[in-house]
């Protein structure tokens, strides 16, 4: 048996030397690292990308520029292999967390959201499902086929299309399921090969990750939107990309030519893994207190809420948008980084004296004013098409116009003046943050124009319940409670234990749980970026109302803007009919409770 490493055969030359995001120059992640490096854990990714969404929802921002960064380190390696007379094309992989999110990046490339023309050709683009290929490669007929150029026909065994060869009369055959899996096994495994089904693709979309057994030699970049909770992960991970394009021998120096695999979102260190799958579990956290529901307690106090996963609107045929309300929207320089620098992971470390820079100002040739009015424009468009009853044409033609006027109004500034001023800057600025125009201009529309509501729910847990949360421990103070499915209360401060304390007394209360680790949570958009709102309390009132409540002392327009979300949820649910009546409020003062129990209980 050898011990012959990763490492060992990276030090060798054996395979590509991986090249790590290590800064750029934009604001840092709290651990003073690029947000690149794992982006993932980015307090405006994670919640985004574990949203079940539909794919023409835009990708968070700082996707959006990781992509940018690869994607035009990809143009200069595909320009060097195509003056290299190499023939296949250097392939970008990306690993998602989720198949919402493998669609979203698949999307957005297939649109051109990701305005790099070169790496958007469906033809290029492979998204794949680690369950449809192992489908395929056992020769079954896969229930979904995930990739653009091989999609199946449900309805029937026969698929329309036709294959290239041609039959003994002259006519082309046609391709069964069957002749599809076998096409897309056929086309993952000869990635880079010419000649083969995959020569010609060069941008794959994947869940989870690829098989060990996949060696693909022409990956140069890897994108990773998962998280990495260890460093076996990371290896395998980054694996899929280090089988090296040639073994000549350099005639000069007797060794192998360098190659690389430049890398984003994958933490990628040499580190010694932390335990493993024969550990025994833990022990019980010492001197914390165990949080479960109340087995006995389920049919009295049980609280249920539909979980809502998105808000669908009925818009007016005319639209209008009053930019003088709407709320400016401030694009910060410094959170969008315009150069990023990449080191060598040598000997398990990153080597700074072989640093390889990316620039995007280069880039701004291509972001012309014009196509970014038109690109925010088609964006809120595909937001707003699903729903919309009137001409699709006229729905575009509105809002081009509304957003060339809410652009030109001076509404979206650029951080500091040095960027807006100059033209060039700012349209990279405006460029690299487009999802937070898009998302700030569509809901600004959304509330103007909306004529009804209509709730989504999410199709494998419509309803969720207190019965679902898992047991937790917890070292805060905490109390027993007795009108809650939930067997105590944890205080994140003294306010919340007044108040827990009047809502397990009141006469106008019939149950209550405190909305820590249940899961009832309200999507909303705040300056452009997709937050995650958990208000305090659910109640059940005596008059059978359900009223959501939230402790808040402080405004700010993030909290005006978190209500104006949390009334359109209730609005739309009590629109639905399904779940009772629900109502909310917002609790200023430990002792306005009561008052706030009254009046909505009457």
């Amino acid at each position: 048996m050898s011990d012959f490493g990763l490492n060992d055969a990276i030090e060798s030359g054996l395979v590509k030397t991986p090249r790590v995001v290590v800064r750029d120059d934009g604001e840092l992640n709290s651990k003073y690292k690029s947000k690149f490096y794992h982006i993932y854990t980015d307090l405006e990714v994670k919640p985004d990308l574990n949203r079940k969404v539909e794919p023409h929802t835009p990708l968070p921002d700082l996707v959006g520029k990781g992509y940018y960064f690869l994607g035009k380190d990809w143009l200069e390696t595909a320009k060097a292999w195509k003056e290299g007379n190499i023939k296949t094309p250097p392939v970008m992989i990306t690993v998602a967390n989720l198949t919402h999110t493998a669609a979203r990046v698949q999307y957005a490339f297939e649109h051109k959201r990701i305005r790099i023309e070169e790496l958007c050709d469906p033809e290029k683009i492979l998204h794949i499902d680690s369950k449809v290929l192992d489908e395929a490669e056992a020769q079954e007929e896969p229930a979904e086929i995930l990739v653009q150029a091989t999609a199946v026909d449900e309805e029937d065994e026969e698929i329309g299309e036709e294959s290239a060869e041609e039959n003994g009369t002259g006519a082309k055959k046609k391709l069964t399921k069957k002749d599809r899996a076998e096409l897309l096994r056929k086309t993952v495994d000869t990635i880079g090969r010419e000649g083969q089904p995959g020569e010609q693709i060069q941008n794959v979309i994947s869940v989870g990750m690829l098989s060990e057994g996949w060696d693909a030699k022409t990956v140069t970049h890897i994108m990773g939107l998962r998280a990495f909770t260890s460093q076996l992960l990371c290896e395998q991970v980054v694996g899929r990309g280090l089988r090296r394009t040639s073994y000549e021998i350099d005639e000069v120096t007797g060794l192998f030519r360098p190659e690389y695999v430049n890398i984003f979102g994958v933490p990628f260190t040499f580190l010694p893994h932390e335990g493993s799958a024969d550990a025994p579990p833990p022990p019980p956290a010492s001197g914390k207190t165990r949080i479960e529901p109340v087995a006995e307690r389920r049919a009295q106090y049980e609280m249920t809420w539909p979980n809502v996963i998105r808000i669908d609107h009925e818009y007016r045929p005319q639209l209008t948008l009053d930019t003088a309300k709407v709320k400016r929207l401030v694009l910060d320089a410094y959170q969008t980084p315009m150069i990023a620098e990449l080191a060598p992971m040598i000997d398990g470390k990153p080597d700074f004296t072989k640093l390889k820079e990316i620039h995007l100002e280069e880039l701004a040739r291509r972001f012309r004013m014009q196509r970014i009015v038109f690109e925010t424009a088609s964006e809120v468009y595909d937001l707003m098409a699903p729903t919309w009853k009137g001409s699709r044409e006229y729905l575009l033609a509105q809002l081009v116009r509304l957003v060339e006027r809410y652009i030109d109004t001076g509404r979206v500034v650029v951080d500091p003046p040095l960027f807006n001023e100059d033209d060039k800057r700012r349209r990279i600025v405006i460029t690299l943050n487009m999802t937070k125009i898009v998302q700030h201009i569509w809901e600004a529309i959304r509330f103007e124009n909306a004529l009804t509501l209509e709730p989504v729910f999410d199709t494998e847990r419509p309803i969720r319940s207190t019965g679902d949360m898992l047991p937790w421990y917890s070292g805060k103070a905490c109390e027993h409670t007795k009108r809650s499915h939930i067997n105590m209360c944890v205080y994140d401060s003294r306010w919340e234990a007044n108040e827990s304390l009047e809502l397990d007394r009141n006469q106008n209360v019939r149950a209550w749980v405190k909305n820590d680790h249940i899961g009832f949570e309200i999507t909303y958009s705040f300056k452009g970026i997709i937050h995650k709102f958990r208000p305090d309390y659910l109640v059940r009132l005596a008059n059978g109302k359900t009223l959501i409540l939230e402790v808040k002392g402080q405004d700010d327009q993030q909290q005006q803007t978190k209500r104006e979300f949390l009334s359109e949820w209730v609005r739309a649910v009590n629109g639905h009919g399904g779940f009772g009546e629900w109502t909310a409020d917002v609790s200023r003062h430990p002792k306005d409770v009561v008052e706030i129990l009254l009046r909505h209980n009457n």
